[in-house]
């Protein structure tokens, strides 16, 4: 059988964790259709030049111990079955465009892979799918492989077991030996590198102090308490560690957790410099650099000799430090955790106190993919949130059968591509969202806050996006406040 007759089969098949037919919401409201392949192309960009160091790169990876063993697995097998195709937030219900398709856009390294490394790709060719790799395979696979959002969700049903995440990931790695980086990924890196303010915003140092003070200043205005953002301080038990753009676009997520850490009495700071920014960008196209950024962090979390890094509200970036932390920074002198981890430590052990009645509107959470799927702490997200609102309501599917918010893998920052964050890769998270009839989405990562706000926007939905620690700070009972308490004025 065919792989598009496959495909047509499979797609009569019911919905992981849903009972509605996939397609009924857009039976109703079709998607715009977009066919603009050469979205990412851009004068910076070579054309030519680029096959040798791709295959370098390719070759390293093959041959690498990270990779070695999981990527030739993946490299090997397809089934052509069409799961991956009904599980993709892309493509599960509309599978028109072969190049968004997980095992097409996989068959790009695939094809390769086979005329290098297999006896019958060398001798057959394009009669079992091999071919060698072209300058124009090098610009399909830069449009492809920028188009996955790397949520992982296509494992979840493979018979397989193939992770189509992996090859893309390692198809970037290859891409960016070949000079094919993103302009913002390259210019957020070198500036987080070799910037004198050492964070992907250039934020400088003098304000990025007084963006903390006016915050010390907010939370004292709205509470009639002293918290404060200790910074630099040498010795502490922990070290927060954000976003350094939550400071600019997320104040109601950092004083939350301010306020927590103040409810609970905690030894803690924040820091300038490297351990200011939680985010690594190298984690979606360069092990090189995602490993430059860890030693330069872990060089200055060091230095201030705390016991606990502790990160922030940031999917991606927790990702990092969980899965890569030891395999590039060595035995690491402090523990790595996240904020919700703590907070749920917290409210277990009564050093914090919640009245979720101050959180009456319905919410409901947003998994994101490296909290949830690939993190595992989608019941901590859900503790800790439950124990905040009063009225809760989930999406289906959730946890770690969740969809993507479509701007994961980094693309959330690519404006050039926003119709197809918004009509593709977003449509079924904006179809979740509607069904559900909340208020408010919970959603504890930077980057989907901005794309679920976005979404929101453009498919007209009538809701809010917080973080979990927004709710967490209106409903924490503060001791010398008065009744209405931090709910005032946080979110309002």
């Amino acid at each position: 059988m065919e792989l598009k007759e496959q495909i047509n089969e499979t797609k009569k098949r019911p919905e992981m964790g849903q009972a509605a037919s996939p397609t009924q919401v857009h039976e109703e409201e079709p998607r715009r259709k977009i066919d603009n392949y050469q979205l990412y192309r851009a004068a910076h960009l070579p054309s030519t030049g680029r096959v040798e160091p791709f295959l370098k790169a390719f070759d390293q990876a093959l041959n690498h111990e990270l990779y070695r063993f999981p990527l030739r697995t993946y490299l090997e097998t397809c089934a052509k079955c069409g799961n991956c195709i009904l599980q993709c937030h892309l493509t599960c219900d509309d599978a028109s465009n072969k190049s968004y398709l997980p095992p097409i856009r996989s068959d790009l390294l695939r094809k390769v892979y086979k005329k290098r490394y297999t006896l019958s790709g060398k001798l057959l060719g394009r009669l079992v799918g091999a071919e060698d790799l072209t300058e124009e395979m090098i610009d399909e696979m830069y449009e492809s492989f920028y188009r996955c959002t790397m949520c992982r969700r296509c494992a979840l049903e493979c018979p397989m077991g193939v992770d189509n995440s992996l090859i893309t990931r390692v198809g970037r790695v290859c891409l960016s030996a070949a000079d094919m980086v993103p302009h913002n990924f390259r210019i957020s890196v070198e500036s987080q590198l070799h910037g004198p303010a050492r964070n992907t915003s250039a934020i400088p140092e003098k304000a990025f102090v007084d963006t903390v003070e006016f915050l010390n200043e907010e939370m004292e205005e709205m509470t009639g308490l002293p918290i404060r953002f200790p910074i630099n301080k040498k010795g502490a038990e922990m070290l927060y560690l954000a976003p350094v753009s939550d400071y600019i676009m997320e104040a109601d997520t950092l004083m939350g957790c301010a306020m927590t850490f103040y409810a609970a009495g905690a030894d803690w700071t924040i820091a300038t410099g490297p351990a200011s920014d939680a985010i690594n960008y190298g984690l979606f196209y360069d092990d090189r650099r995602l490993q430059q950024i860890l030693e330069q962090l872990y060089e200055a979390v060091k230095a201030l000799e705390v016991k606990r890094l502790v990160m922030g509200e940031c999917g991606h970036a927790t990702k990092t430090q969980k899965i890569f932390s030891e395999y590039f920074g060595g035995k690491l002198p402090f523990e790595i955790t996240t904020m919700f981890d703590v907070t749920a430590e917290y409210i277990r052990t009564g050093k914090i106190r919640l009245d979720p009645g101050r959180n009456t509107e319905l919410v409901t959470l947003h998994d994101p993919c490296n909290l949830s799927r690939m993190g595992g702490i989608s019941e901590t997200l859900r503790f800790v949130l439950k124990s905040a609102v009063s009225n809760f309501v989930e999406m289906e599917p959730h946890g770690e059968e969740n969809f993507c918010c479509g701007g994961g893998g980094g693309t959330v920052g690519f404006e050039e591509i926003y119709d197809f964050r918004m009509e593709v890769a977003g449509r079924k998270k904006a179809e979740q969202l509607r069904q559900t009839g909340a208020r408010i989405v919970a959603a504890p990562c930077a980057n989907c806050k901005k794309q679920l706000r976005e979404l929101i926007d453009y498919h007209k939905l009538e809701m809010e996006v917080l973080g979990i620690h927004d709710l967490v700070a209106k409903a924490l009972v503060l001791g010398s406040q008065d009744e209405e308490g931090p709910s005032k004025r946080v979110s309002s």
